[in-house]
């Protein structure tokens, strides 16, 4: 997310890749907005076009190793009240590093704190991707890296999982049985981030996971609102291999909402 986040981990891999994230962070320092971003207050975004005065799109760079892909700005589309994010073999501008595989990245200019984060989504069944939804800060903000995490591995849609990093520090995953197939039609997707010292996952208005710092710190600083379409590369055993179908793939996005708190 980043150029910002190598973000989703598991722990094999976790301590591997802070050297590699580092680089990507720094990489993509000169392509994002000013660290001093402001701090932003409530909004929904029906996702009927682009917004240049919320957000952004990430454009010719990569997250990292772990990413077999690299971010093109038209990638992310919009038609018919709805935010499309294209994966294809398109050839990346300014090369990023070599990557196959092309899609989108989304990013609020402005840094958002407590509140809740919600979005309607449909994501992509295909194993090897994750269809995301998050928030993230990281040096490229001038801040240590902070997120937490709504993820739907395309390897099995009828799971969530959610994550949390605090100063770098994650290790926080959590599966969360759906009963619904995620990528069969649209449904809400909301971080509930308190100030009182718990976050809290829904989906479809239904509380589904909860942490309360037991496992580690939480989340402090203000962060960036964003959602990606990525295959991963050498993860296998996290979310399976990916062998790109022929034709693109495509997560789409109905609306996105954040409410201060």
């Amino acid at each position: 997310m980043r150029s910002p986040t190598t973000r989703h981990r598991t722990q094999f891999r976790r301590w591997l890749l802070a050297p590699l994230v580092a680089l990507s962070l720094v990489s993509g320092l000169a392509l994002t907005p000013a660290a001093n971003a402001a701090i932003g207050g409530s909004f929904v975004d029906n996702l009927n076009s682009f917004d240049t005065g919320r957000w952004h799109k990430a454009d010719g760079w990569s997250n990292g190793a772990m990413f077999n892909v690299g971010w093109r700005a038209d990638h992310v589309w919009f038609n018919g009240g709805v935010m499309g994010i294209n994966l294809d073999t398109a050839t990346c501008p300014g090369g990023c590093s070599g990557k196959p595989y092309a899609s989108g990245e989304y990013r609020t200019n402005d840094l958002f704190s407590y509140g809740r984060f919600e979005t309607r989504m449909m994501a992509v069944k295909r194993p090897g991707t994750v269809t995301s939804f998050f928030t993230y800060t990281g040096p490229s903000d001038g801040q240590p890296w902070d997120e937490i995490d709504i993820e739907i591995l395309g390897k099995n849609t009828t799971q969530m999982q959610t994550n949390y990093f605090t100063n770098g520090v994650g290790g926080h995953e959590k599966i969360i049985n759906l009963g619904f197939d995620a990528a069969a039609g649209y449904h809400t997707y909301a971080i509930e981030w308190w100030n009182r010292g718990t976050i809290n996952w829904f989906v479809d208005g239904r509380l589904v996971h909860q942490e309360n710092g037991s496992r580690g710190p939480l989340p402090t600083r203000p962060q960036r609102i964003m959602a990606n379409f990525w295959p991963g590369i050498g993860v296998d055993s996290w979310l399976g291999p990916f062998v790109y179908p022929g034709t693109p793939l495509t997560a789409r996005y109905d609306w996105i909402r954040y409410t201060r708190y």
